[in-house]
């Protein structure tokens, strides 16, 4: 019986052992997509990404960490795709934030949070957020609230002036410009206006 438990246990270790190296060569395959070459693996990963669309150098090295491409390989790859400009961050900044304001009305607070969250460097971010003018802005918000208006009329004045600046405030309005900017679309409409709580402070 002892002998048929050192087979036994035997077996199990060269299982654990097999187990072990299967594991290793799935995490080599991964890291070199099946092609032996991790550099073109990690380009390929990369191309991928960027036919669904323009990615921050942040978001492809990310992607190049999911498929567990060694650090050294990913920086090589991403240095050779950033010379030759398939990664531009402030290009993509830039698209990003005319794209998100004109399609989406997101005002420049919440469009430097998103670029942000996309690994954009921080003087990219506010070199790109500076593109949007405060006149730019402001008449974005002021087609946003003229819509929304329209399908408020009848509800209570306060709670309509609580809904429409809070239109804004989710797109990253500042309180101040979306107190104003719903204001003056409300007299223009000639609607009752509630007023902010005394000491309200506005930036």
């Amino acid at each position: 019986m002892e002998g048929g438990g050192g087979v036994e246990g035997a077996s199990d270790g060269e299982g654990e052992r097999a187990d072990a190296s299967s594991g290793r060569r799935r995490a080599r395959g991964k890291a070199e997509g099946g092609s032996g070459d991790p550099e073109k693996w990690a380009r390929e990963v990369c191309l991928r990404a960027l036919e669904r669309g323009p990615r921050t150098r942040a978001q492809l090295a990310e992607a190049l960490r999911r498929k567990e491409v060694p650090d050294e390989v990913a920086e090589r790859v991403l240095g050779r795709f950033t010379e030759v400009g398939l990664i531009d961050d402030e290009a993509f900044a830039q698209s990003w934030v005319q794209s998100r304001h004109n399609g989406r009305g997101l005002a420049r607070r919440a469009l430097a949070a998103e670029l942000r969250r996309r690994g954009v460097a921080e003087e990219t971010v506010n070199d790109a957020v500076e593109t949007l003018d405060a006149e730019q802005e402001e008449e974005t918000a002021r087609r946003l609230i003229a819509r929304k208006a329209a399908a408020t009329r009848g509800v209570e004045p306060g709670k309509r002036m609580r809904r429409l600046v809070g239109v804004l405030a989710r797109k990253g309005y500042p309180p101040g410009t979306a107190y104003r900017v719903v204001r003056e679309v409300l007299d223009e409409e000639g609607a009752d206006v509630e007023e902010p709580p005394e000491g309200a402070e506005f930036d």
